[in-house]
């Protein structure tokens, strides 16, 4: 049986971009040794992923939902999502994901898409509350520092899109960045999102 941990899983998961189950599937052939683990990835299509990251976009598809319930603010979501290549945004499996991910934004309610998207004013207010806390938890100041790195991940996972765990697990297990990459490396394409849009009516 392999020697590694949920925490392994997530750690390499987080260090290499893969999925859930490839992360496990990945740890678990190479024994649990964390960096044969990232190079078996690499193989298997992240680097090859990176590499495409820096060709041109000039396609896509807009991902839409619509929530209308009676009693509830209407919700609609728009989702940019950009190929390469006509032939990829046209297929069905694009146009799936970029309805999925505006369902997934509709439920989830990210207030931003990137974490670059994210105004530093807001990461500081966020980092000076984490440490507020820590101290009133009665935490040392000489860990405080790393309690605020860690905590502010949690800040992120809430409130990006593609920091987000992914609403449909039954699906895709792991983040809407992942989610994203993996239908990249599944269409040899460099995906992405570009653009997210939501108009709500109603509210309050």
């Amino acid at each position: 049986m392999a020697d590694f941990t949920a925490k392994d899983v997530q750690a390499l998961r987080k260090e290499t971009g893969a999925g859930m189950m490839d992360a496990k599937n990945a740890l678990t052939e190479t024994g649990g040794d964390v960096d044969k683990a990232k190079d078996l990835l690499r193989e298997r299509g992240i680097a090859r992923a990176e590499k495409r990251s820096a060709r041109d976009q000039g396609e896509g598809a807009v991902g839409v939902y619509m929530h209308v319930q009676a009693g509830r603010p209407v919700i609609g979501i728009l989702i940019g999502l950009a190929s390469e290549t006509d032939f990829v945004a046209k297929s069905d499996e694009f146009i799936q994901t970029a309805n999925d991910i505006a369902m997934h934004a509709a439920a989830a309610r990210p207030l931003w898409l990137s974490r670059d998207d994210v105004p530093g004013d807001a990461v500081a207010k966020e980092k000076e509350l984490i440490a507020a806390e820590a101290r009133n938890e009665g935490k040392p100041d000489p860990i405080i520092e790393k309690i605020v790195d860690g905590r502010i991940n949690s800040f992120y996972s809430n409130n990006v899109l593609l920091d987000q765990e992914f609403v449909r697990s039954d699906r895709f297990e792991g983040t809407v960045g992942e989610l994203v990459q993996a239908l990249g490396v599944k269409m040899g394409e460099n995906i992405s999102i570009v653009s997210m849009a939501r108009v709500e009516i109603g509210e309050g």
